[in-house]
């Protein structure tokens, strides 16, 4: 038995089964999870697993806020909250889905879409100059292919990726986006967990797989945000920025590892801290068994929830996040922190590094020497800054 912040887990070697109890001021949640992998994970399993019950509970809270949930359980204690959450439960299951298979999760991170600083600019300034006059405009965030485009935020206040996943997760779970302008009210739990901002979510155009929501303090904003949102996309389509973001959605999924030419480096995930963005190539082998719907790639206007659901269960899939996981843990252990990680295992080497600047997790093939790594690793680190204004989103927008 091993409690780990408000969460008290229980391993059951006979069923291989990992018993979850998380305690909260107004809810006890309650799981249990098939292990995969030897007892010796233990620990590996059950932070992982904490991080999922964090993301359910906040997931609640997006939809009921924390001030409205303490309210009912003061004044009814055996309240059935299901009559409240009623609905959804497709962002849930979603949610529970993508934690299975995106490291994102883990790194508390976010990746953006590969576009070059040029563009981005451009994107950001439309709707920078189209929302110049909204008051109580407090972000607005362009969304394609689980990845985001451009991002800005009224000064002094800014968005932690949980609350960044969480959007993500309403974007890709909310079938009602793709036909519709909707207003809807959204709690972001990191932001603030007693009351709602008041969201106008929508895509740009039929043409155009990017969603944007427009997040405001004001719940009597919708018509204005409206109206910005058409003027937003007729500035972008005049400026043929629409088409810029439709080549970078059509290549979301193109990066490889194996067209970085690095001799034995079979995947790698790298982290920049200053900004809490993720580089994470595609599979490929021995790993490219997995489904391209696992990263949320796919076109956000036509891609199917089961087949998510499906591919997000990949067994292999799931070994290379507990590799990343592994390889976090070990780095970020309270009772022994580590700059660097390095594993030879059977099947393959596994390496972590940790800066002021970055993390970085890397799988080699087996056989590969800590100056082949090293090297490696050199190599790497140089793309990436060279790739970095692409791959990033380093300019702060604001509203």
């Amino acid at each position: 038995m091993v409690k780990i912040g408000r969460t008290l887990f229980t391993y059951n070697q006979t069923i291989s089964c990992l018993i979850l109890n998380t305690i909260t001021s107004s809810i006890l949640l309650f799981c249990t999870a098939t292990l995969h992998l030897q007892p010796d994970y233990f620990i590996l399993n059950t932070i992982t697993s904490s991080i999922l019950h964090s993301y359910i509970y906040n997931q609640i809270i997006s939809t009921l806020t924390l001030s409205q949930l303490t309210k009912i359980f003061e004044q009814h204690r055996n309240f059935d909250l299901r009559r409240l959450l009623s609905g959804s439960e497709r962002l849930i299951h979603t949610l529970v889905d993508f934690t299975e298979t995106q490291i994102e999760f883990v790194l508390s991170s976010y990746r953006c879409l590969s576009l070059s600083s040029s563009i981005r600019d451009q994107i950001s300034n439309v709707i920078s100059s189209a929302c110049s006059k909204i008051k109580n405009l407090v972000f607005v965030i362009l969304i394609g292919s689980n990845r985001i485009i451009s991002y800005l935020h009224m000064k002094k206040y800014n968005l932690r990726p949980m609350d960044i996943h969480l959007i993500l997760n309403l974007v890709q779970s909310s079938e009602s986006f793709k036909t519709a302008e909707i207003w809807t009210p959204l709690c972001l739990p990191q932001f603030d967990a007693s009351g709602y901002l008041y969201s106008h979510v929508s895509y740009l155009a039929e043409d155009c797989a990017a969603c944007m929501l427009m997040l405001t303090v004001d719940k009597n904003l919708f018509f204005t945000l409206n109206e910005a949102k058409q003027i937003i996309t007729e500035k972008l389509r005049r400026a043929k920025l629409l088409d810029e973001i439709n080549t970078g959605l059509a290549s979301a999924s193109s990066l490889y590892t194996s067209q970085l030419n690095i001799t034995s480096l079979r995947h790698f995930v790298y982290k920049c801290k200053q900004t809490n963005q993720l580089i994470c190539p595609q599979y490929e082998a021995p790993y490219d068994v997995i489904s391209s719907n696992v990263d949320g790639s796919n076109d956000a206007r036509s891609e199917d929830f089961n087949s998510v659901a499906s591919s997000s269960r990949d067994p292999v899939c799931k070994t290379v996040l507990q590799y990343y996981s592994r390889l976090y843990c070990d780095i970020s252990r309270e009772t022994r922190r580590l700059k660097l990680y390095y594993e030879a295992r059977d099947a393959e080497t596994l390496l972590g590094w940790t800066t002021a600047g970055f993390e970085l997790y890397l799988i080699f093939e087996p056989l590969i020497s800590k100056p082949s790594a090293t090297n490696a690793v050199n190599k790497l680190l140089r793309w990436i800054k060279k790739e970095e204004d692409k791959m990033f989103m380093l300019n702060n927008y604001t509203l």
